[in-house]
């Protein structure tokens, strides 16, 4: 009790203040971009010229962002039919693959096979998107919203399995050999224990696919077609066409449109996605 309550000493004080300045730094460093951007788009063209990036408007207008919505709106459905199937479908598959590799009776196959999945997380994409464009275009997926949810499912495989696999062998065996015991089955092992006891894992799962997925350009470019399109690429041929003087105020105004889900997400999500990764996500 008297150690809790003494004075700190000046090498403490010290660093809790060479902490508190690190941490307000880092937080000044990732939020002055999304200052910049919220300010640039409530502001006219012309007060952007003659003021400074940093000031917040002096006459905020909202028409950057009307413009930048009616732009991006007929995306919006293609980036979540694109999205949460993607995800949902990654995630699933990763969680089984998972719980095959760390419960199945072969448990040197599941070694080998996340030495395996290991090495692919970080091949990049670019190997990958000849030979996929391939194979859905014989499967006659090439230019569908299908065969995008199909890349992505496949791409998200290695990252999904290796979370999940991570977090599979903390659990205590001795509960799955006593629901061995009481008749369970393998599936149902899996859907009634393994899946519960993993939510918060899965949580972080969730949301590291949808913001990449979301977010994803190069997949969606090469495999949605013109007629497909999500956020992100329409943003991109917003930002690239440009009639007479250049408009960054509905540019910005675009960026924070197409980033508005993700944010929500994980600002409504925060408190799981913590508790995800301290009971494990990313250990191992």
């Amino acid at each position: 009790m008297m150690d809790a309550q003494r004075p700190p000493t000046t090498a403490e004080a010290w660093s809790r203040r060479a902490n508190a300045v690190f941490l307000v730094a880092v937080a000044v460093f990732f939020l002055l971009p999304l200052w910049v951007m919220v300010c640039g788009s409530l502001k006219s063209l012309p007060e952007m010229r003659e003021t400074s990036i940093l000031l917040p408007p002096l006459h905020p207008v909202l028409a950057p962002w009307r413009t930048a919505y009616d732009a991006l709106a007929p995306n919006l459905g293609n980036s979540l039919w694109i999205t949460v199937p993607s995800t949902l479908l990654s995630t699933l598959l990763g969680a089984f693959t998972a719980y095959a590799m760390s419960f199945g009776r072969i448990r040197w196959f599941g070694t080998r096979l996340f030495q395996v999945l290991l090495l692919a997380a970080f091949i990049p994409i670019q190997l990958f998107l000849f030979p996929l464009a391939l194979t859905l275009a014989y499967g006659g997926l090439f230019g569908t919203l299908a065969g995008v949810v199909v890349v992505h499912a496949v791409l998200g495989l290695p990252i999904t399995t290796i979370l999940f696999r991570n977090h599979f062998d903390q659990l205590p065996r001795e509960l799955i050999r006593a629901a061995q015991i009481d008749g369970a089955g393998y599936y149902t092992i899996f859907s009634a224990i393994v899946l519960p006891l993993s939510l918060p894992m899965a949580a972080v799962v969730l949301l590291l696919q949808f913001t990449g997925i979301w977010n994803d350009f190069i997949v969606a470019l090469v495999f949605a077609g013109s007629a497909n399109v999500p956020m992100t690429v329409a943003l991109n041929n917003m930002v690239g066409t440009t009639f007479g003087e250049r408009a960054y105020d509905v540019e910005m105004a675009g960026a924070l449109l197409s980033a508005a889900l993700p944010l929500l997400l994980y600002f409504f999500s925060g408190r799981m996605f913590v508790r995800g990764i301290l009971s494990g996500a990313v250990k191992g």
